[in-house]
This record gives C-alpha cells, sequence and structure tokens, in this order.
C-alpha cells in the first residue's frame, strides 16, 4: 500500500514516513501542495495525509477544488466543530495534532482497506449514471460536481437502490470506522445531493429509517 504524505514541518514528516514506513507501507513525503499536486498527477497512492495549513495555502481548499480519487486524512491543529465537519465533509477522516503515531497509523491502515475493486464499473439508476473508476456522476448526460462524501453517499444508495439505507449505513460506508459523523452531517449531505441532482427528486427520506434511491 503506498501513501502520500503532505507536511510542511520536517521532522513531523520525517517521523510520520519513518512510522508508516515501519507498518509496512510504501511512502512519499513532500512539504507543499505543489508538490502534493505533482505526486498526485504522476503516481497512484491508497491514501493521502495532508497537513491542513500549509506555506501555499490550505489543503482543504485544495481538495475542495481538485477533488483527489485519493482517501484523504487531514492532519491539523484546528480542533474546533465547524473545522472537524468541513474536514468530514471533503476528506474521509481528520485527526487533530498532537496525535498518538499509533493511531495515525490505525487511520492510514483503515482508509486503505477500502475495498472498491469489487464494485462494478458502471452503476445505473434511471437516468443517473456513476463511473465508479472515474468518480464521475451524469444525470441525464449532464456531469456533476460532487464533493468526496456526496459522491459515495449516493454510490451506496444506488448500490443499494429500493432499500432503504439507514443513516448508521451511510455513515460507516462514506466516512470510515473512527469516525462517527452526527445525523446532521449525513443529512447536509443528502440535502446537497437533492439540489445537484435536480428534479424530479429521487431521494426519498423515510423517517426514523434513513434514506432510498428510486429512478425517477
Amino acid at each position: 500500500m503506498r501513501v502520500l504524505v503532505i507536511e510542511d514541518n520536517e521532522d513531523l514528516r520525517l517521523a510520520i514516513g519513518g512510522t508508516l514506513r515501519g507498518a509496512g507501507f510504501a511512502v512519499d513525503a513532500v512539504g507543499d501542495l505543489p508538490q502534493a499536486d505533482e505526486a498526485l498527477t504522476v503516481n497512484s497512492y491508497d491514501c493521502a495525509v495532508f497537513d491542513r495549513l500549509l506555506p501555499s495555502g490550505d489543503a482543504l481548499t485544495y481538495v475542495r477544488r481538485n477533488r483527489p480519487t485519493v482517501p484523504v486524512l487531514f492532519l491539523t491543529a484546528l480542533d474546533s466543530v465547524n473545522d472537524r465537519i468541513a474536514g468530514l465533509e471533503l476528506g474521509d477522516d481528520y485527526l487533530v495534532k498532537p496525535f498518538a503515531m499509533d493511531e495515525l497509523t490505525a487511520r492510514v491502515r483503515s482508509l486503505c482497506r477500502r475495498v472498491t475493486a469489487s464494485l462494478p464499473p458502471v452503476l445505473r439508476c434511471g437516468d443517473l449514471v456513476i463511473d465508479v473508476g472515474r468518480r464521475e456522476v451524469r444525470r441525464a448526460a449532464a456531469l456533476l460536481t460532487l464533493t468526496r462524501k456526496e459522491f459515495d453517499v449516493l454510490e451506496l444508495l444506488v448500490l443499494r437502490q429500493g432499500e432503504t439505507v439507514s443513516r448508521a449505513a451511510l455513515a460507516e460506508y462514506a466516512w470510515d470506522e473512527f469516525v462517527a459523523p452526527s445525523s446532521n452531517v449525513v443529512a447536509g449531505v443528502i440535502k446537497q445531493l437533492r439540489k445537484k441532482l435536480r428534479e424530479p427528486d429521487m431521494i426519498t427520506n423515510v423517517r426514523g429509517d434513513g434514506y432510498f434511491i428510486h429512478p425517477a
């Protein structure tokens, strides 16, 4: 498993790289966003670990703009509720500094284990088409721009189309075992999805149970 680490503090970058290599990961470590952008363009990774505040800007903004397909873990000293929610909506995990190296290793391993190879290459629900490999979504042939969380939630709904999918199942699928987002976070992602999918509405809220998607 190959991991990209983006951390501008050299001592911490070396410590993280050494710890992850000792745990059996292949690690590329860089100090800023332009280097990260080049590495992500050239190489294939199973996980990317981003320090939030870097010399060239906030990694959150970079992830929002570029939507990397690799699972993202944010490292940061920013620990407000709003910072955590923003990080979890755009990334896959969020770890506040200072942190234990063993916990970081466990979180990285969890993200790398996500199983995507077994998914069908294309998912369909009515006029909605999801290209799993490209992480592209089209409705009525129009390309939609989704965040990583929106894509993951939609992917599970379509995989289980016609069934009611619980909020807990959506949280487990779209985040990971270390993260327990509130029901409001899940509901917020659903709300944004509905806006982006446009009318007619495909997602139904089953009060107290969860959500299901159906062909419009």
